[in-house]
Parts: structure tokens; C-alpha cells; sequence
């Protein structure tokens, strides 16, 4: 894969500094997924990799604003690119790809078919994380976008009724015992929340009363996630960043449910 060679080649060629730990920087979406793939790297030979999750966009105006990160797995690709085209990093890889879903609260009757009219629904709190600073908000105007085609007037309807929940510098950190998703749809501050189809799968598992609903095709919104090894970022880095492009890899990802590109 060129891609990955020139992600190597880049990193490799960069002043690194003796580390023995990799400073991974990751969307919170990531977070199950990358705490295993990190365990397992450091199980295999490779550093410890310290993981901090929460907002792309977020994470990318610290990184910018000099804070110490080696790998950056944002949940879209322009976050890392803005750092690759500034000179901060190497080359950017697409290493996984999710889509959104619909995380239902209890009670509350949706199909995908009805999905549109029941977001409209003035009785109906949507939540959503928030645009800008999280991808999953900026992939939940896309979608609201596609519903204005469907219906004129929703994308106006929709981004003044959406709820911005998570996400956003003030938002409440999420809970260390608890998906932040299945807390606030299972506390009702949302009946729907478009989040990605990963998350709402956590989320159901914490609480079984919530359903999953998926979007219909058109509604359908992807997300395409990126990784970059940052300028000067500890030696291991780069041998972490391959290894999550490796087969063992993308299979743990594959696994939690997210599309894993780089499978033969």
C-alpha cells in the first residue's frame, strides 16, 4: 500500500526522540478499540502506548497548540491533514472507516422508514455531539443535509432542534464507569442520538432497553478515519502506526465493528 510506505518513510525520516512510550491521541469513538490494539502492540514486542481520547477537532487544536502527542487517530481525515499540511506530521493513512446510526431510548417507537418524520417531531429530543469540534456533530449535519433533500425545510428544522450533547470545550466529561451515549439517551436527555453505529453498540450492551436503528440509504452518512504520526514523536511510534495498518490490527478493529480497509 503506498499510502502506508509513505507513512513509514515519513516518520522514519523525522528527528525522533528515546521514548519508551507511545502518546497516542484518538477520538473517544475509538477508545475500546485502540486501548486493546495498544495492549496487544505492547504485548507483541512494542512500547506502551498511553492513549487520550475525546474530540477530533478538539485534540487537533492541542496537538497544534504544542502538546506532546505521537500518533493522532481522528475520526475524520481533515483534522490530521490540517497537522500533515502545516508541517506537524507525516503523511495521512485511512486506517478505519464506521457510519451513524440512530441510538433510540426505550418506548420510543422508530424504523428507519420513519426515522426522518420522528426526528422532525417537535415531542422528540435529538441529540447529537457538536459540529466542528466533533466529527460525529459534523456527519450529523450531513445528514441533516441529505434530509432537506428529501424534505425542504428539515436541514432548518433539524440543526435548530438538534441537541448538542457531547463533545463541545464545556461539554461534561463522559463518565469512567459508562458510555457517555447510554447515559444520556438511558436519562432521557435525548429519545434519538445520531452517533456512530460503534458507539450505539457499546451503548446497547451497557443498556439492553436502547435500540439501534439504522439509517436508511438515504440518510446514510459514512465516516472515514484518519492517522498520522506526528513530527519529532517517540521512535515506537511509527512501528505503532504500522501496526495498526497490520492484519492483527485491522482484524481487533474489524471486530468492534468498525471497517477495517487494509484487510486482504
Amino acid at each position: 500500500m503506498r499510502a502506508l510506505a509513505l507513512l513509514a518513510l515519513g516518520v522514519l525520516s523525522t528527528a525522533a526522540m528515546a521514548e519508551d512510550t507511545v502518546r497516542l491521541y484518538a477520538a473517544g469513538s475509538l477508545r475500546a478499540v485502540m486501548t486493546e490494539i495498544g495492549a496487544e502492540f505492547a504485548r507483541s514486542g512494542g512500547a506502551k502506548v498511553i492513549g487520550e481520547f475525546g474530540a477530533s477537532g478538539l485534540l487537533r487544536e492541542r496537538i497544534a497548540k504544542g502538546e506532546p502527542a505521537d500518533v493522532f487517530a481522528s475520526a475524520n481525515m481533515e483534522h490530521p491533514q490540517s497537522l500533515a499540511q502545516a508541517g506537524r506530521s507525516g503523511p495521512v493513512v485511512l486506517f478505519a472507516r464506521n457510519r451513524l446510526c440512530a441510538l433510540v431510548a426505550p418506548g420510543v417507537a422508530v424504523t428507519p422508514d420513519a426515522l426522518l418524520e420522528r426526528m422532525l417531531d417537535p415531542k422528540i429530543k435529538l441529540g447529537t455531539s457538536t459540529p466542528k469540534a466533533d466529527p460525529s456533530g459534523d456527519y450529523a449535519w450531513a445528514v441533516f443535509e441529505k434530509a432537506d433533500k428529501l424534505k425542504p425545510g428539515a436541514f432548518a428544522a433539524l440543526s435548530a432542534k438538534a441537541l448538542k450533547l457531547t463533545g463541545a470545550p464545556d461539554s461534561p466529561p463522559p463518565p469512567k464507569d459508562r458510555t457517555i451515549y447510554a447515559m444520556l439517551v438511558a436519562d432521557r436527555k435525548a429519545d434519538i442520538f445520531l452517533t456512530y453505529c460503534t458507539n450505539a453498540t457499546l451503548a446497547r450492551k451497557e443498556e439492553p432497553a436502547l435500540s439501534i436503528v439504522p439509517l436508511p440509504q438515504d440518510l446514510a452518512v459514512g465516516a472515514d478515519y484518519g492517522l498520522t504520526v506526528l513530527d519529532r514523536a517517540a521512535p515506537a511510534a511509527a512501528r505503532f502506526a504500522l501496526f495498526v495498518m497490520s492484519v492483527r490490527g485491522q482484524e481487533i478493529l474489524a471486530r468492534h465493528g468498525f471497517s477495517a480497509p487494509a484487510l486482504p
